[in-house]
């Protein structure tokens, strides 16, 4: 086995939609890369790739006809009268966190934002008020630009939350800095507000364990990017209050999302399942079992997911990837540690769309 880079073919795909609540209207064009030693008959990339529709899940596969149908807790948005909560609080403003905040606008709440500082708070606001002006343009938005405005501020410190009915937290995946976050956030308060996180997989009875009221404390783990997608994961920890996990059920249907009820388990199940595949398909492209378009071209059009797992682990971002495989190693066991490929790949700061090279690479 000798390592060889070949010529790629480039292959257009469509742009991943951005903070906005439609398909992005022209496609970037990205070549596949194979940074890894691969035996020189190793597939070529193929020629094109199917379009994925913005709004389907993030990684779902659509149901096998033939299969039978399990029960689920899923709820279809539209078959609730709820509404989103009067005031909403996201901790956080990027690009997860004003995603979150737009949808929140756009449902009728009114949105707080809180960053770290007075630039972040101003980068947040740019995002946010961006997503809205691009949903009034596509006609998908109900109000008035100035309407949103007056319903959306902006803030550096903990305490502008104190009105809030729903705060959730939106900062990078680290059990610590999420505590710290959580901890901050609760102390500002009502005591019959709720609290969520949107980690992507952070034991939610880990974080509960730092707080006053873990009874008022869930998971609402959106997904990437939140205006195009239509699931939230609600992770109910051992303490969450059953009335919570209803009302939050509710909140989602009023987004227009579909709401998944999971328990607190770690990886959850949306991660648990996507990382374990994105994994596999790593080791595959590590191992010169196939190119990067092929080992995705064969879920895409074999199993009818709307995106391949390497082309979804570069929108998700290689170390956000990797830092959820190295916590569910030490959670679960081996079967979830990382390839040597996505260590090396993260190292060499090659982390997916936002840098421009991951297992593609990003002209747009």
């Amino acid at each position: 086995m000798t390592a060889h880079t070949p010529s790629p073919t480039t292959t257009a795909f469509p742009a991943p939609a951005a903070a906005s609540d439609s398909a992005p209207s022209s496609n970037a064009a990205i070549a596949p890369t194979s940074p890894v030693s691969a035996p020189t008959a190793a597939a070529a990339p193929a020629a094109s790739a199917p379009t994925a529709p913005s709004s389907a899940p993030t990684g779902a596969a659509a149901p096998d006809a033939s299969a039978p149908t399990a029960p689920s807790s899923a709820t279809a948005p539209g078959t609730s009268t709820a509404s989103a909560p009067a005031r909403v609080g996201v901790l956080g403003g990027g690009r997860m966190g004003a995603g979150i905040a737009h949808a929140f606008l756009l449902a009728g709440s009114h949105v707080t934002v809180v960053e770290r500082d007075a630039d972040a708070a101003q980068a947040a606001s740019v995002r946010v008020l961006s997503a809205v002006d691009a949903s009034i343009a596509r006609g998908t938005a109900t109000s008035t630009v100035e309407e949103y405005r007056a319903r959306f501020a902006t803030g550096t410190d903990a305490s502008a939350f104190a009105a809030c009915d729903l705060v959730v937290e939106a900062v990078p995946e680290d059990a610590r800095l999420k505590v710290d976050a959580l901890t901050r956030v609760e102390a500002q308060l009502a005591p019959s507000a709720a609290l969520a996180s949107n980690t992507s997989s952070i034991s939610i009875d880990e974080l509960a364990a730092a707080l006053d009221r873990p009874a008022r404390f869930l998971g609402m783990h959106f997904f990437n990017p939140v205006p195009a997608s239509t699931l939230v994961e609600i992770v109910r920890g051992d303490a969450t209050d059953a009335a919570l996990v209803t009302a939050a059920s509710g909140w989602v249907q009023a987004l227009g999302k579909t709401p998944i009820v999971v328990a607190d388990a770690p990886g959850f199940a949306s991660s648990r399942l996507g990382v374990a595949l994105g994994l596999e398909a790593i080791r595959m492209l590590e191992d010169g079992v196939a190119s990067a378009a092929d080992i995705d071209a064969a879920m895409t059009l074999g199993y009818k997911h709307p995106v391949g797992p390497l082309r979804l682990t570069d929108l998700v971002g290689l170390d956000v990837r990797l830092g959820i495989a190295e916590y569910l190693a030490a959670q679960l066991g081996p079967r979830f540690e990382p390839p040597a490929l996505l260590r090396r790949l993260v190292a060499d700061g090659h982390l997916g769309r936002k840098t421009g090279r991951g297992f593609y690479e990003w002209d747009d």
